[in-house]
C-alpha cells in the first residue's frame, strides 16, 4: 500500500479540525508533519484532496469522496485493533450457548447486552433447545454454556431458579365449559399441545396420551396455537404472563393441583476449565437472577401438592 493510515488519519484530522494547525494540536504532532502527510497522500494518488479558497483550504471533490471511505478504514482499523487488544486478554471470538425454551429468553437477553459491553468483539451462537436436545448441544460439544433442565452425565450443574409450570387453554375452549373441577381424565378427551423435542431421543414428557395431539416445532408456536383455542397445554408461567393478563389464555381448574415445577441448572461444557469469557457470562446470569425481584418470582413455593419433575411437562 502507497498510503499509510498515518496519512488517512491527517487527511480526516485536517477535515475534523478545521484546518493544518488544529489537526497538529489534536494529533500531537508538528504542523510540518501534517503537510508532509498531505502532500504525500496526493503525490501517492496524482490527485488534490484540497485547493485554495482564499486563505484556507476547502476539499476537492475527490478529497470529500476519499475523506468518507477514509474515516471507514480508519474505523476498520481501530477495531481491529481492539479485537486484537481483546483476543490477547484471553478473550474468546465465540461463545456458543444452548438454551432451554423454557428458560426466559428476556433475562438472557438483557445479560448478553450487559456481556456486549465488556467483549463486544465476541460473537454469540445462541441455540434454544428442548428437552434432550440441551443435552445433546453438551454432549457433542455444539455449547459451551448451557441452560436446561436436565444435567447430562459426566457435567456437573449449578441450580439457576425454579420455574413454575401451569396448565391453561383459551378462555372459550371446551374445558372451561365443564361446570366440576378437571380431572387428567377429562383433558385426554381435549386436544394436547406438545413441542417436539429438539434432540435425537424423541422425549414425550408430559404428554397424557391424548387422542387429539399437535406436536409443534417451538413454545412460541405451541402458545400461539393455545390462544386460537386449538388445544390445552402446561406452559411456564413466565412465558405465558402477557397472554394471561390480555385474557388470550386462562388456567385450567384442576381437581387436585396440577402446578408443576421445574428446576433450570447453569452447566459449564468445560467446568473449571472455562474460559474466562464463558465464565464472566455465568457469573452475569448468576447475578442478574440475584438481583432481579421478578425472576424470584418464577419459583414455586414449597407445596406437597405440587408435582416436582425433572423434565418440562409442555410435552
Amino acid at each position: 500500500m502507497n498510503i499509510t493510515l498515518e496519512q488517512w488519519q491527517a487527511l480526516v484530522a485536517v477535515v475534523d479540525n478545521g484546518g493544518y494547525a488544529q489537526a497538529a494540536e489534536a494529533l500531537g504532532k508538528s504542523q510540518s508533519a501534517i503537510s508532509y502527510a498531505i502532500q504525500k497522500l496526493e503525490t501517492s494518488l496524482e490527485a488534490r484532496v484540497f485547493r485554495l479558497e482564499g486563505r484556507r483550504s476547502a476539499l476537492t471533490d475527490t478529497g470529500q469522496a476519499l475523506v468518507r471511505h477514509a474515516r471507514k478504514l480508519l474505523e476498520d482499523a481501530d477495531r481491529v485493533e481492539k479485537l486484537a487488544r481483546q483476543y490477547g486478554t484471553g478473550a474468546e471470538a465465540e461463545i456458543r450457548i444452548a438454551m432451554d425454551a423454557i428458560f426466559p429468553a428476556d433475562l438472557l437477553m438483557c445479560v448478553l447486552v450487559e456481556f456486549a459491553t465488556l467483549q463486544p468483539f465476541t460473537r454469540i451462537n445462541l441455540l434454544e433447545s428442548t428437552l434432550s436436545g440441551t443435552d445433546e448441544a453438551l454432549l457433542k460439544g455444539h455449547a459451551q454454556l448451557a441452560l436446561g433442565s436436565r444435567v447430562p452425565p459426566g457435567f456437573l450443574g449449578t441450580p439457576l431458579l425454579t420455574v413454575r409450570f401451569i396448565p391453561v387453554a383459551h378462555p372459550d375452549h371446551p374445558l372451561h365449559q365443564m361446570n366440576t373441577p378437571l380431572t387428567l381424565e377429562d383433558l385426554r378427551q381435549h386436544r394436547q399441545l406438545v413441542v417436539r423435542d429438539s434432540g435425537s431421543r424423541n422425549l414425550d414428557a408430559g404428554w397424557l396420551g391424548a387422542e387429539q395431539r399437535w406436536t409443534l416445532s417451538s413454545l412460541k408456536t405451541s402458545i400461539e396455537c393455545a390462544c386460537q383455542g386449538i388445544g390445552f397445554a402446561w406452559y411456564p408461567e413466565v412465558r405465558i404472563r402477557r397472554q394471561l393478563e390480555e385474557g388470550l389464555l386462562k388456567p385450567l381448574r384442576m381437581q387436585t393441583p396440577a402446578d408443576r415445577k421445574v428446576e433450570i441448572y447453569l452447566i459449564l461444557a468445560d467446568g473449571e476449565f472455562a474460559t474466562p469469557g464463558v465464565v464472566k457470562l455465568a457469573e452475569l446470569l448468576q447475578k442478574r437472577i440475584t438481583e432481579r425481584p421478578d425472576v424470584n418470582e418464577m419459583a414455586c413455593p414449597e407445596d406437597e401438592h405440587q408435582q416436582a419433575s425433572r423434565e418440562p411437562p409442555y410435552l
